[in-house]
Order: structure tokens, then C-alpha cells, then sequence
């Protein structure tokens, strides 16, 4: 997503407070339930293993263990869509449906009062953009809906299925139809690069990590998922905010929307940014880098304008802005 929706904090239901037991029982759910308990849950693994290890056929059950695993991982690895990268998905296309119908409903009956109407201007501009981009993201069959929602949050997202939400807060900061269809075309290339999948992928196997090391450690608070977090899906998390600015760097490019007006967009961001919490800690790149790696990129989407016979289309776009400024 551009920027993802914060949850409301869920409410923490707590009874009241039970009577104290004796000291004796105290003493003895402490080593059964406290540090005495992990400590006997770490005694445990560490046992089992060892039983294991001493097994005449430890080395061809590991072998055979890690030969299931990597098989596995390898068959479910495929390639995303214009980036070329190889990932690793286990989701499937039904699964994603089905969190994306509960997604959409959510938000519809959050946001309903302030969606603005069709014949609103902002409507009608977030659609004309959507129309252009749609042909070169190929996903021609989606049931595309525009949603703006009236709210000065600086935000917009599309929902797998091409339900696409744009918070009014974030048009001005677009500065006109070229930054709008960046903005889009981030959010639409989350859905052609099937990002939503990857990220339900990547959670199960690093919730069963986590799981793991948790239960061998006798019980780490949730150490170990923190550490997940920062080493792998932080990083997973921006590497695909990156590939999402490419596709979709491209998408308007080859739609004939200029792509310098991307690098200007992340400029107006940074500008506008009071804080910015260090890139490691986030699961976006900072904007300041976005910009960058744009710029780098910018000769590679003006040949695919030039690709896409775009010369023409400009010099209209040029002319009717003109005539549109001197017209009375």
C-alpha cells in the first residue's frame, strides 16, 4: 500500500482481580508457569533433541527433513510479473479473494458517509487516471470500483480485485494527473506484482519460525518474533514498496503519463514529512530514497513512453492544457 492503514487498538477485556492464593501455591506456580516453567520447557527440547542426535539415523532423517522442506520451498517459487524477481507463495488466488472481499467490506462501512458521489471532480479525475493505467497493469478482467473517501489523511491503497480507495488528503500533495497516476500506479503494481499473497506466504513461515524458537528457548516473550520482524519481514516489506515503485514507474510510463512527475512527488513528500522514523524500523523505504531509486530508473521509462509511441499523445496533452489556461 502507499502508506498501510492503521488498526484501531483492539480493547483488552481484564477480569477482576482474583484473591491471592496461598504463599505455598504461589511458590509453586511460579516454577510451574514463571522462569521455572520455561527453564523446564527449555530442559525438555534440549533432551528431546539430544535423544534425537543419538539416533544411528540422525544424519538421513535431517538429510531427508531438509530435502522435504527445500523441495517444497523450491516448487512454490515463482516469478513476479515485470520486475522479474523470484518469490516464494503458497497462497492461493481464493484465499486472497476472500481476505480481500472482508478488507473491502470493513472499509465500506468505516468510510461510507464520506465517499464522495460520481460526478464529483475529484471522482471523475481519480477514474479518467485509473482508465489510462488499467490497459498497461493487465488486469483488464478486475471489477474496478473508485472510492474517494473525503478525509484529509494523506493516503491512498487498491484492494486486490481493483477496489481503489484514494483519501482526498492525498490529491493535493499530487500536484495534477501525472503525480496522481504515480500514486495509482504504486498501488495498482501491489496487485499485478500479487504482493498481498507473498505477504500471507511470508507470515506463515515466519509465525511457525517464531514458534519454534519460542518453544526451544523455553519461552522468549516474543523475542524471536521481533527479531523476525526487523531481519525479515521489514526488509521483505520495503523490498516490495520498491518493486511496487517500479511497476508502477513503468505502468505510467508506457500509459503516457510523464514519470519525472513520480521523482516529484516523493520530493513534495519529503518536504512535507515532520518526522521520519529510521528507514530499518519501517516498513516503507524513506521517501527520500524513493526518490532517488526513481531517478535512477527515469531512463528506462522514458524508452518505454518512447516504446509506446507516447510522443503523439503528449503534444496533445500539451496543447489542450494550453488551450484550456487561455480559454475564457
Amino acid at each position: 500500500m502507499w502508506a498501510f492503514r492503521s488498526l484501531r487498538p483492539t480493547t483488552v477485556f481484564r477480569s477482576s482481580p482474583a484473591r491471592q492464593a496461598p504463599r505455598h501455591v504461589r511458590h509453586q506456580s511460579y516454577y510451574r508457569f514463571g522462569r521455572g516453567g520455561q527453564y523446564q520447557r527449555f530442559q525438555q527440547a534440549a533432551s528431546i533433541f539430544t535423544r534425537w542426535s543419538a539416533r544411528p539415523t540422525f544424519y538421513y532423517e535431517v538429510g531427508g527433513i531438509g530435502a522435504a522442506v527445500g523441495g517444497f520451498y523450491v516448487y512454490h517459487l515463482e516469478t513476479v510479473p515485470v520486475s522479474g524477481r523470484r518469490r516464494f507463495n503458497v497462497v492461493s488466488t481464493n484465499m486472497v479473494e476472500i481476505t480481500s472481499q472482508q478488507m473491502y467490506a470493513e472499509i465500506m462501512n468505516e468510510y461510507r458517509a464520506n465517499i464522495l458521489p460520481p460526478h464529483d471532480k475529484r471522482v471523475q479525475m481519480v477514474r479518467r487516471v485509473l482508465d489510462r493505467l488499467i490497459p498497461a497493469s493487465g488486469l483488464t478482467d478486475a471489477k474496478w470500483e473508485v472510492n474517494v473517501i473525503d478525509d484529509p489523511q494523506k493516503n491512498a491503497f487498491v484492494i486486490p480485485g481493483g477496489k481503489v480507495f484514494v483519501f482526498s488528503g492525498i490529491l493535493p500533495i499530487c500536484g495534477g494527473e501525472d503525480g496522481l497516476a504515480a500514486v495509482l500506479g504504486h498501488e495498482i503494481a501491489h496487485n499485478v506484482a500479487d504482493h498481498a499473497a507473498e505477504r500471507m506466504s511470508n507470515s506463515i513461515i515466519l509465525l511457525g519460525l517464531a514458534t519454534l524458537v519460542d518453544f526451544a528457548l523455553g519461552g522468549t516473550g516474543g523475542l524471536s518474533s521481533m527479531l523476525f520482524d526487523l531481519t525479515f519481514s521489514k526488509p521483505g516489506s520495503r523490498a516490495q514498496e520498491s518493486e511496487a515503485d517500479y511497476i508502477g514507474l513503468m505502468m505510467m510510463a508506457q500509459s503516457c503519463y510523464n514519470p519525472e512527475a513520480a521523482a516529484q512527488l516523493w520530493a513534495r513528500m519529503e518536504k512535507m514529512e515532520e518526522v521520519s522514523i529510521p528507514q530499518f524500523l519501517s516498513t516503507h523505504p524513506s521517501s527520500h530514497n524513493r526518490g532517488d531509486k526513481i531517478r535512477e530508473w527515469l531512463p528506462e521509462a522514458f524508452d518505454k513512453m518512447q516504446d509506446s509511441g507516447c510522443s503523439s499523445a503528449l503534444n496533445y496533452d500539451e496543447f489542450l492544457q494550453k488551450f484550456r489556461q487561455n480559454s475564457w
